[in-house]
């Protein structure tokens, strides 16, 4: 059991770096283009996994297949429609992991499974694939300080908004301890079969379309 244990972090562990670089890389891209220098400034606009680390996140991911990056510092006041320019930069890390799974399967289907090297390769993306899904759905719930509550506030009263703002670091812990009770794995579940079944569908339409 240990060693099963031990093989999974190994495999986990460069799956994961990719995933949360590839995350907040998208946070801060976006942030940028929107007229904020925060993240450029930081450091953060980098594909280096080593900038976007926090140490909780990256080891809860690891373990328990949820977690987090260190946030990307965004400055709302460059944007010219706080809220959306929020909202914009919020969705861009759940739409790169989504992205990323929608590459990866195509790549695993022109793969497809022949000698050794091509199986471990095929089977690596498909880990990744499975893990970017399961990133994108576990951000994409509406809690803060997750990416779902920042895209919700864009069509609540400012009121109602800054109210969910401020209950953030409780909405923390509670993730922290939902996620290692293993709470949220019928919630990820069902997000990860409703989109993977319909990604699916979509990507093999598409490539039967093309090819």
């Amino acid at each position: 059991m240990v060693g099963f244990n031990l093989i999974n972090i190994i495999i986990n562990v460069p799956i994961t770096l990719i995933a949360l670089t590839g995350h907040e890389f998208a946070h801060g891209w976006v942030s940028t283009k929107l007229g904020d220098p925060t993240p450029e400034r930081e450091g953060r606009l980098t594909l280096n996994p080593l900038a976007h680390l926090d140490p909780v996140g990256t080891l809860l991911m690891i373990l328990t297949g949820f977690g987090w990056a260190k946030p990307v510092g965004v400055n709302p006041s460059y944007y010219k429609d706080t809220k959306k320019g929020m909202a914009l930069t919020a969705a861009a890390g759940p739409l790169a992991a989504l992205l990323i799974y929608a590459i990866l399967h195509v790549l695993c289907i022109k793969l497809g499974f022949g000698t050794s090297v091509l199986n471990g390769v095929a089977t690596f993306a498909q880990l990744f694939a499975i893990r970017n899904l399961c990133f994108m759905v576990f951000n994409i719930i509406p809690i803060p300080p997750l990416d779902g509550a920042k895209v919700l506030g864009m069509f609540l009263p400012n009121k109602a908004y800054y109210t969910m703002l401020r209950y953030e670091r409780y909405s923390m812990l509670l993730i922290m301890v939902l996620s290692l009770t293993g709470v949220l794995n019928g919630i990820i579940g069902t997000g990860v079969n409703f989109f993977f079944n319909g990604i699916i569908n979509l990507l093999n339409s598409a490539i039967n379309l093309i090819l």
